[in-house]
């Protein structure tokens, strides 16, 4: 009999499953000769999850906040980066759309602006952005949220008025996200959007190159709207770093502003690819991020 009782974190399974022997009565049934095998990694693991030397809250601005597993790999990818470096990570859901002022964001140690579709709380997720641009506090936008980031840098900082996506507003007067090019005369659109793992060439000494630490990636894809390079110059001008691009240069996929702590967002999505005992590159430098904000705030 094996019980599979309830337990607080699902990294605990393994061991738990392991002390009720499932592991060596699945090898006799198999008729499989194996090794005693080596848990002290998980064990270890299981022991940063119970004993955080730290706690950070990130504020998590959404539209599904009220169907939080709609989250659940970028929520995981926080804690993998929080067993990294110590620290229990704490989410504050945030809904876009009722974000009218940014009272809910005070006290948080960093900020995630998620992907979504659509432009049901669009503005919502620009005032987010803009709080933690203006308030300098550690930044990560994901897909949607890169795209939110340039809007917001557009009409805020490149003094670019009602800049948009043309998928929020298709009548803006300055369109910094758009449909990708070869998107514009599809007509049927199912399972046409950018998808799967495609390069990115990192910019040396930019944020993104230094917590991946090499030159290029291959990162997951799924987006319809991408960086409209018509406002490149304009937008590099003003501050913003394109620091992840295409091999060829022609599509956008990382943006920083050099000068803020951290504030990194990318069309890409790393959640994808954060292990338990690997997390992603740019969550780690992230959450790092939101400790030292955490730190100089006392």
């Amino acid at each position: 009999m094996i019980t599979a009782k309830d337990v607080e974190s699902i990294y605990e399974v393994p061991l738990v499953l392991h002390q009720e022997g499932l592991d060596e009565k699945l090898s006799h049934v198999l008729n499989m000769w194996t090794a005693r095998p080596d848990l002290r990694r998980w064990e270890d693991l299981l022991q940063r999850v119970r004993n955080p030397q730290r706690d950070i809250t990130i504020a998590m601005v959404g539209k599904y906040v009220d169907l939080t597993e709609a989250y659940k790999s970028l929520n995981e990818a926080l804690f993998h980066a929080g067993f990294a470096t110590g620290a229990r990570v704490q989410i504050r859901y945030v809904d876009s759309e009722k974000l009218e002022d940014t009272h809910e964001l005070a006290g948080v140690d960093g900020i995630l602006v998620p992907h979504v579709f659509g432009e049901r709380g669009a503005e919502g997720k620009v005032r987010a952005v803009q709080y933690a641009r203006e308030q300098r506090i550690p930044y990560l936008g994901i897909c949607y949220g890169m795209q939110m980031a340039v809007v917001e840098f557009a009409r805020h900082v490149a003094g670019l008025e009602r800049a948009n996506s043309t998928e929020v507003d298709p009548g803006t007067p300055h369109p910094v996200i758009d449909l990708l090019p070869e998107q514009r005369d599809i007509a049927d659109k199912g399972a046409t959007m950018r998808l799967g793992a495609y390069p990115c060439t990192l910019l040396p000494g930019s944020k993104a190159h230094e917590a991946y630490d090499r030159s290029e990636v291959q990162e997951r894809h799924r987006h319809r709207y991408e960086f409209n390079n018509d406002y490149r110059e304009q937008l590099e001008q003003a501050g913003m770093l394109f620091s992840g691009t295409s091999p060829d240069g022609r599509l956008v996929e990382v943006v920083e502003i050099p000068e803020h702590p951290f504030f990194v967002a990318s069309q890409f999505h790393p959640e994808f690819k954060s292990r338990p005992f690997e997390p992603h590159p740019l969550f780690e430098a992230f959450v790092r991020a939101a400790l030292a904000q955490n730190d100089e705030r006392g």
